[in-house]
């Protein structure tokens, strides 16, 4: 694969530490690059499958880019001019979780980039994970909770986490898995709760159709979430395990409601039109302790 790099339109100084972003012009990921822009003395690499989709990037310019397929037959740690940390939020096919090409395909071509660029000598490695890796358990789920994912996509990253655990029983680097609860916000997949809504209010309607809502779930704007991405990369003292969340449990319902009524919405809920999800727990939230430390300590 030829290599076309984008710099940025400023010009370059010599930084303290490359971060290379994979995924940078996903939901997430795009935030997470914006975010690591207010911090000084750092290299940022954005990446993604195609430059079209980066071009719309309100990061596009300000940070150096390199187009790449994570499935390509390169020397990645080279190919990424020898990064310090990857904060790796790059997964293909969301948000269809229960689709067996997440364990099928995605989880080997992940493993697989991860492991050229250990072997090669990474320093730091930060891997966003899911809640959906604890499966059906209800309740304040913390890190040590035990996994036992239900669906394809919980599966593939809950065996990620422990082929990456098992290379660092080889490979001397810094791990930290960020566990996302529920993000939202704008660019989100349109099929999310919050598109949707979004939807409902810009065409008027007068019905949004949802479950009876009294599911209980651990809400985060995203970019409050990438805030936090960016924090628990930054800090030295805390790795392993991290669940990302608000530690607030709230019904689907109050969300929705507050949602409409922060957009000055009358729109009604249609409650009890669709079942609930039989891949998701009733009530389940993160336990926030770890990132709370964290955050206290990286002010």
């Amino acid at each position: 694969m030829e290599r076309q790099i984008y710099y940025p339109n400023s010009a370059i100084r010599d930084f303290i530490m490359k971060i290379l972003v994979t995924g940078a012009t996903g939901f997430i990921g795009q935030y997470v690059v914006n975010e690591l822009m207010k911090y000084d003395g750092y290299n940022i690499i954005a990446t993604s499958r195609t430059r079209d989709k980066a071009l719309k990037m309100d990061w596009w310019g300000k940070v150096k880019y390199i187009e790449c397929n994570l499935d390509s037959d390169l020397d990645y740690y080279q190919f990424f001019d020898s990064p310090d940390m990857v904060i790796h939020l790059a997964w293909n096919g969301l948000p269809n979780y229960t689709e067996s090409f997440h364990y099928e395909k995605n989880l080997m071509t992940n493993y697989f980039f991860l492991k050229k660029l250990i072997t090669s000598g990474l320093n730091e490695l930060v891997i966003i994970g899911t809640c959906l890796e604890y499966g059906m358990k209800e309740g304040c789920l913390s890190e040590k909770t035990e996994t036992n994912p239900a669906v394809p996509y919980g599966l593939a990253k809950d065996i990620l986490r422990r082929f990456v655990e098992n290379l660092k029983t080889k490979y001397d680097f810094d791990f930290k898995w960020v566990r996302l609860f529920y993000v939202y916000g704008k660019h989100q997949n349109k099929n999310s709760l919050v598109s949707q809504i979004e939807t409902a209010i810009e065409n008027e309607e007068e019905l949004f159709n949802m479950s009876d809502g009294e599911q209980l779930r651990d809400y985060l704007p995203v970019e409050k979430a990438s805030e936090y991405i960016v924090r628990i990369a930054l800090q030295k003292k805390i790795n392993g395990i991290i669940n990302c969340c608000s530690g607030q449990p709230i019904s689907v319902r109050k969300f929705v409601e507050e949602y409409l009524k922060n957009k000055n919405s009358q729109i009604k809920l249609n409650l009890g039109y669709y079942p609930h999800n039989d891949y998701e727990p009733f009530a389940f939230w993160g336990d926030n302790s770890k990132l709370e430390t964290i955050l206290k300590e990286s002010k």
